[in-house]
């Protein structure tokens, strides 16, 4: 059995798949990539399926659920590089990829990690600041 690799750049693990997603390769990629996610505590994946011709009902559900145990080990996963005859069939079959956004190329899609992390960290830093009882914005902890 071939091995999907799990590529780390910076706080985003990256997943390029360029082989024919057959049952057992996807459930041990959803294994690979929780395993590297803890052990690199990255808080974003993107998995580049430009190289898949087809994806069926269960790699498709294997993609929602690794985007479910990402989410869960806090790290949001973008699928990129999807063709066109790829959605269709997903739309088609009626999958729902809950969890999962798309983008377009890898770049564009760690542009949306990275807007995603800075937004997350926002949000973060204002409930600590209630919590403390600071100002919740720079500006008002600036006056």
């Amino acid at each position: 059995m071939e091995r999907v690799p799990v590529l780390k750049i910076g706080d985003i693990l990256l997943v390029s798949i360029q082989i024919d997603m057959e049952d057992q390769t996807a459930l041990q990629l959803q294994e690979d990539l929780a395993d590297r996610i803890v052990a690199t505590g990255c808080h974003g994946v993107i998995i580049d399926i430009s190289a898949l011709d087809i994806v069926d009902s269960f790699v498709g559900r294997t993609l929602a659920t690794i985007a479910s145990i990402s989410r869960v080990l806090d790290a949001e996963t973008v699928v990129v590089g999807m063709r066109p005859a790829v959605a269709i069939t997903l739309v088609e079959l009626g999958l729902q990829l809950p969890g999962i956004r798309t983008a377009l190329n890898v770049e564009l899609g760690m542009d949306l990690l990275a807007r995603e992390r800075a937004t997350s960290n926002w949000v973060l830093d204002e409930d600590d600041a209630e919590d403390e009882g600071e100002p919740e914005t720079p500006a008002a902890a600036a006056s």
